[in-house]
């Protein structure tokens, strides 16, 4: 077990939990060790969940070691843009508005990593109330690309982005209202993904403007990407426009061969 966790994917992390070659709680020391190497650089992310993220591993342990089934992507470090309600924890958008404020309740997406056991380890900085596309706006910092410190990671997203291209976690969560997922994940060279409109819950988001927000996920891969699609998708009763469609496997169809197939471009 070396450093060199924090750059498989989250499939080949949760191999390796599964086969019990690795335990949740010594991956969240990697990560950590890695973010407290490299954060201030960086300035990717605007609080660190050391003592929430310490206490889900160890229960994510006893499953593995109890041989208990576990759902996809139990025990893998998860960072979460930080206009997403995480119950107990500030939710600031990167503003001194909301500097101070302690979301009471959780968002739907995070219920639904918590459900499948995920652990959120950092909320991260964007431009404030995700109006920006550098998250050179944020109140308390600018986060930089990982590939160039000199450059932007994009935004608003920019340092969900930043994060899993600098390898403080495998996955994050971010929003898109105009490009704030799609751009920094170019920008930063990871996979960003804005699904439709209603395919994931709102409920807990911050708004920028609510008939346009969508809350998407961050990996370095594609069959990650799906994966993670696949945890946070669904319908909300809390979510007036929550789709009632019945959910798709978002991963059914990797690997299949894309020849013949038209992508139009309005």
């Amino acid at each position: 077990m070396t450093s060199r966790d924090i750059h498989l994917s989250a499939v080949a992390l949760q191999k390796k939990l599964t086969e019990g070659e690795l335990t949740a709680t010594a991956l969240l020391d990697q990560y950590f060790d890695h973010i407290d190497g490299y954060e201030s650089q960086i300035d990717a992310l605007l609080s660190i969940l050391k003592e929430s993220a310490y206490q889900a591993a160890s229960m994510v342990d006893g499953l593995y070691l109890k041989g208990d089934p576990v759902p996809t992507f139990a025990g893998i470090p998860i960072i979460v843009k930080d206009n997403m309600c995480l119950m107990g924890e500030k939710t600031t958008c990167a503003s001194r508005i909301l500097e101070n404020f302690v979301a009471p309740y959780d968002a739907t997406v995070i219920k639904k990593l918590k459900a499948s056991h995920l652990i959120p380890i950092a909320k991260s900085n964007m431009d404030e109330f995700a109006m920006g596309s550098s998250t050179e706006n944020s109140a308390f910092k600018s986060t930089k690309n990982p590939w160039n410190l000199k450059c932007v990671p994009g935004g608003s997203s920019g340092g969900s982005a930043a994060s899993v291209s600098a390898r403080f976690a495998p996955l994050s969560l971010g929003s898109d209202t105009g490009g704030s997922i799609r751009q920094p994940a170019s920008f930063c060279g990871i996979v960003g993904l804005k699904p439709t409109y209603g395919r994931v819950s709102r409920y807990g988001l911050v708004a920028v403007a609510s008939s346009l927000d969508h809350i998407g996920p961050f990996a370095n891969n594609v069959t990650d990407s799906a994966h993670l699609l696949n945890i946070i998708s669904g319908h909300d009763p809390m979510d007036s426009t929550s789709s009632t469609q019945k959910p798709t496997d978002f991963t059914k169809k990797l690997g299949q061969d894309i020849k013949g197939l038209k992508i139009g471009v309005p």
